[in-house]
């Protein structure tokens, strides 16, 4: 027997929680088996938390490859460990000499395509094990830098030694490596005093439901209301109907052919974008438009199946 709801659920995650504790409680209340999230918050942080259900963990990939949108306020004169307040001060400076003028076009100069290497405490693999369990038994490792990208760093407030960007960036981005970054760059050194997601995708916080704030009872009647279906949950995807039969061949293993008018119809723009297939209002597949050796043809791959 399958789980009783197939979507995504919007919560904002509390302080002090693991993202794994916010879909725990999610999982209790509504009494599903198969539950996730697509993009982990760190304990400290708060905000926007994708948490899937049932068939919803399918779209994990999806959703987790989205542009996102973070508040972020960095405390200058103090580096940690971790990169965060939760960590081992290891070295402090003096914040002197900065103006706001300094701090602002420092932080512009992140913006574009950067180089950053992951936190030493991340869930990132090193030869197999998660960075962070090495770290805590004091094994020195060192991350490979990777590539990201810092589509808007605009500095919100400067109280120093705080200082409060909101950045708008790539899927796979540490706001606490580029604090770090920022920190070193200033001169001062930093960590990431606080964080909060603000979107992801197409999904915002004012529409995330805080677990926090309502008691048991009302809280398995808001998240039942508060479910967004499958079909609902990749707005961006191009969307085609397919009939009863087709949706049925598909769900009992049916490769879908080109043969679909909406797509051949939709020119060459519709080469390597992906598409859900819909019955109604029921989500079928997702699929991707490939190029085929026929000229006047393409080709579909199936990608994902949903019963």
């Amino acid at each position: 027997m399958g789980d009783p709801y197939d979507g995504i659920l919007l919560i904002d995650k509390m302080e002090g929680d693991t993202s794994f504790d916010a879909v725990r409680k999610v999982r209790r209340v509504l009494k599903v088996k198969k539950a996730g999230h697509a993009g982990t918050l760190d304990p400290f942080a708060t905000g926007l938390l994708i948490v899937l259900l049932g068939q919803g963990t399918k779209l994990s990939s999806y959703l987790m490859s989205a542009e996102k949108n973070y508040r972020a306020t960095m405390r200058l004169g103090i580096e940690t460990d971790t990169l965060d307040p939760t960590g081992r001060i290891v070295q402090t400076k003096p914040v002197t000499g900065l103006d706001a003028e300094t701090i602002r076009a420092t932080a512009l100069g992140f913006v574009g395509e950067i180089e950053q290497v992951p936190p030493i405490y991340s869930a990132i693999k090193h030869k197999g094990r998660r960075a962070y369990e090495l770290a805590r038994k004091g094994i020195s490792v060192e991350l490979e830098k990777r590539k990201v990208k810092i589509l808007s760093l605009e500095i919100v407030s400067i109280e120093l030694p705080d200082v409060t960007m909101e950045v708008t960036c790539s899927s796979g981005t540490y706001i606490r490596s580029l604090a770090a970054d920022l920190g070193t760059k200033l001169g001062t050194g930093a960590h990431l005093k606080a964080l909060r997601r603000l979107w992801s995708g197409p999904f915002g916080i004012k529409d995330a439901v805080n677990l926090k704030t309502i008691g048991s009872k009302a809280l398995e009647d808001i998240l039942q209301g508060n479910i967004i279906p499958l079909r609902d949950a990749l707005p961006h995807l191009k969307e085609v109907q397919v009939d009863d039969l087709m949706a049925k061949k598909i769900r009992n293993g049916h490769q879908p052919q080109w043969g679909i008018s909406e797509i051949e119809n939709a020119g060459p723009e519709i080469y390597e974008r992906n598409i859900k297939l819909v019955n109604r209002s029921s989500l079928v597949a997702i699929v991707q438009a490939r190029r085929s050796l026929d000229a006047d043809k393409g080709a579909l791959k199936l990608l994902r199946v949903f019963h």
